[in-house]
């Protein structure tokens, strides 16, 4: 084979490898499962599982992130990154039967312990996901470099298990374009029985 002809064949196997993303697959608007949960969408987005935990975004990480965490344990981390240690005993661990102001203050600690920095929650409100009692808030943040983003949350304690919600978008526009319609996919969210 040229080496010409292999420089062709290189580069379709990188033009291919671009059009499939980053291991994700595209979820189209409309009623999706996810775990034991069920969700409302009007917007497309591309989808990355994970055992219990999946990624969603728009258009691309940087730019929105939903962060889907199902049947987080007890002395688990909030984002199911490692299990409560003697030698942390006050890190962002997860404990059936915590108070709403509790389950926000947990999520924000689990958030500044990813590098997220002046994370600050508020409008705090009891939420009903059919007949399972959680929690929604609003989140202010900012990212490492400094690039300022606001969120909203979705949490509920179910068979003492944690689900958390977690969308972010940069305050300057993505945020803006999309709150309502995740705000409405999150009021959305049922608990199927799975």
């Amino acid at each position: 084979m040229s080496i010409f002809r292999l420089l062709i064949v290189l580069g379709l196997l990188v033009l291919g490898g671009c059009a499939s993303g980053p291991g994700g697959r595209l979820q189209k608007a409309g009623t999706v499962a996810v775990f034991d949960m069920s969700l409302h969408t009007s917007l497309d987005w591309a989808r990355i599982k994970g055992h219990r935990s999946e990624l969603w975004t728009i258009d691309g990480t940087p730019l929105n992130r939903l962060l889907i965490y199902s049947k987080v344990r007890p002395g688990e981390h909030v984002f199911q990154l490692a299990r409560e240690r003697r030698s942390r005993p006050d890190g962002p661990w997860y404990r059936a039967g915590m108070r709403l102001d509790e389950l926000q203050a947990l999520v924000v600690d689990g958030l500044t312990d990813q590098g997220w920095v002046g994370v600050d929650a508020g409008n705090l409100r009891p939420h009903r996901f059919g007949d399972v009692e959680g929690l929604r808030f609003d989140l202010d943040l900012a990212n490492p470099d400094g690039l300022i983003y606001r969120g909203t949350a979705a949490v509920a304690e179910r068979e003492g298990r944690l689900t958390v919600l977690v969308w972010l978008a940069p305050r300057e526009y993505y945020h803006a374009r999309d709150v309502a319609a995740v705000d409405a996919m999150l009021d959305s969210l049922r608990f199927t029985g799975r």
